[in-house]
């Protein structure tokens, strides 16, 4: 089906569609938090790159990267229409989460980005130690909850 936009058009349209944060992402990565008993972290945090999560007192800022829009190769899904333009977009992107990420460590702040599909697969427990590093979180055992 032909859009019944023209390109300028739609192209004004979805630059005016504001992002909500990946709802989904964020809510299961809390799950998670709540499950491994880790605490002190903040949404909405007023941080450079608006991470997901902030553990102010680690001075930790943790980023939930869709892998599509930060261009991690788990999919390998590439667009057929418009190429090119998806192509710079993914690019911006990546660049600025380099800008972001370089910045924040300049600033003694740790920097942990988790891909949608570490999500998914359950793949986190090595992440979460970086989250936390000092979490005296430990269950009846003495084992790490995050490990």
């Amino acid at each position: 089906m032909t859009d019944i936009f023209s390109k300028s058009k739609r192209s004004e349209i979805m630059r005016a569609i504001k992002p909500k944060g990946n709802k989904t992402t964020e809510v299961k990565l809390i799950g998670i938090f709540k499950q491994k008993a880790i605490k002190g972290w903040r949404r909405n945090y007023p941080l450079l790159g608006s991470p997901d999560f902030v553990f102010h007192k680690e001075k930790t800022a943790v980023f939930i990267d869709g892998c599509f829009w930060h261009g991690h190769d788990c999919r390998n899904t590439k667009p057929k229409d418009n190429a090119e333009y998806w192509r710079q977009k993914i690019n911006k992107n990546k660049t600025r989460d380099k800008i972001v990420a370089k910045t924040l460590e300049g600033k003694k702040w740790k920097v942990v980005r988790i891909w949608e599909c570490e999500l998914e697969k359950n793949i986190l427990p090595r992440k979460l130690n970086f989250i936390r590093p000092t979490n005296k979180s430990f269950n009846r055992t003495g084992k790490n909850l995050a490990g």
